[in-house]
C-alpha cells in the first residue's frame, strides 16, 4: 500500500505525519508541488509484459500528461533482484541529488521509495503499483529500490537525454529509513 511519512530534516527518528490514504498523500504532496496520482491500465498486461505492451496499456495517461506538461519521451525500466548492477545502482540512487527536469515515474509493478528534502522536511513516499509521482525539477531527493529490487516503471522525460543527476554531496539519506 502506498504511503507517505514526513520527518523533520533534523530528527529522522520521529515522524511528524504518516498516511496510507492516497487522497491524503496527494493533498500533502500537492502543497509542495509534487504530483501524485493513481493510474489504471486500459488492458490486462499479464506477467512480464514487454515494454511496448506496458506503454500501450498506459498510453492514454501518458498522452494526457504530455499534453499538459510537454514531456518529450518515455520508456520502461524494470529492475529485478538478480540484476548484477543492483547494488551499484542502489548506492547511486541513494545519494541525494537533483535534476534539471521533473522526475516522473509511474509504477506498473513493484515498489520504490522516493525521499524528498525540502522546506526543512523529508517526505518519504512509498510508491507501489498504479502510483505516479512527479518530483519537480531541482528538488533535492534520493530513491531507494531496496536490496532486492523488483519493479517495473514508466519513466517520462522532458530532456531527450533521459536521467541526468546533479549530486549534492549531502549524506542526509543515510540518516533516514530505507525501503528494507
Amino acid at each position: 500500500m502506498s504511503g507517505l511519512t514526513i520527518f523533520s530534516d533534523q530528527q529522522p527518528q520521529q515522524p511528524l505525519w504518516q498516511s496510507q490514504d492516497a487522497q491524503a498523500i496527494q493533498q500533502q504532496l500537492a502543497q509542495i508541488g509534487v504530483r501524485f496520482e493513481r493510474w489504471q491500465a486500459d488492458r490486462e498486461l499479464g506477467d512480464n509484459p514487454q515494454p511496448e505492451a506496458v506503454i500501450a496499456a498506459y498510453q492514454h495517461e501518458i498522452d494526457r500528461l504530455v499534453a499538459e506538461k510537454g514531456y518529450q519521451s518515455w520508456d520502461v525500466i524494470s529492475m529485478r533482484p538478480d540484476n548484477a548492477q543492483r547494488e551499484v545502482l542502489r548506492e547511486k540512487f541513494l545519494a541525494e541529488h537533483t535534476h534539471g527536469e521533473d522526475e516522473v515515474r509511474f509504477f506498473v509493478a513493484g515498489a520504490g521509495l522516493f525521499c524528498l528534502h525540502l522546506e526543512g522536511k523529508i517526505f518519504q513516499i512509498l510508491c507501489e503499483k498504479n502510483d505516479l509521482i512527479s518530483v519537480p525539477a531541482n528538488t533535492r531527493h534520493w530513491f531507494d529500490m531496496g536490496s532486492a529490487p523488483s519493479f517495473t516503471a514508466i519513466r517520462v522525460f522532458d530532456n531527450p537525454e533521459g536521467w541526468v543527476a546533479h549530486f549534492t554531496g549531502d549524506k542526509i539519506a543515510a540518516a533516514y529509513p530505507t525501503l528494507d
